[in-house]
């Protein structure tokens, strides 16, 4: 069962991720560039991440995807590119599992698939940033609330 969502912190599907893990009291953490660093400005605070020693976003999304059991890659093309792109190559290159969700007919029987066939207790949650992607924040909600829901469904006793 899932215990903690990490992601890097960047505006758009990580921030959605890790505000979705605080209103649903999971516990979330991750990795950000040193400083902080995001398109915005500076990550705030109420993100419990720690700071890579480089301001690369390619370093933390490595760590991100090591610390993890699994990575959820959500966007709303069925086409990766930037760093969505590089978490898909990196999961892929470390032999660590992954998923790429988008507004699909079929996404929710993927995250059904995807959440039976792995034991996650870390999820990594990544995904295009709100400049590039308007609106995914609300899809990343929903992704997870499906993701949660199923996996509530499937515990003995609830």
């Amino acid at each position: 069962m899932i215990q903690k969502i990490i992601s890097g912190g960047q505006t758009g599907a990580d921030r959605a991720a890790l505000d979705w893990a605080i209103a649903n009291d999971i516990q979330h953490g991750g990795w950000c560039p040193a400083g902080r660093r995001a398109e915005d400005g500076i990550i705030p605070g109420c993100y419990c991440l720690q700071e890579t020693p480089g301001r690369n976003y390619q370093q933390r999304t490595k760590r991100n995807v090591r610390d993890s059991d699994a990575t959820l890659i959500i966007t709303l093309a069925p086409e990766l590119a930037g760093g969505s792109l590089f978490t898909q190559e990196w999961a892929r290159k470390i032999h660590r599992p992954y998923l790429h969700v988008y507004p699909y007919l079929e996404w929710r029987k993927w995250i059904s698939a995807f959440f039976k066939t792995n034991a996650i207790r870390v999820l990594n949650v990544a995904g295009p940033r709100s400049s590039s992607a308007a609106g995914i924040e609300q899809f990343v909600h929903e992704v997870l609330d499906e993701a949660f829901m199923k996996r509530r469904e499937n515990l003995p006793g609830l």
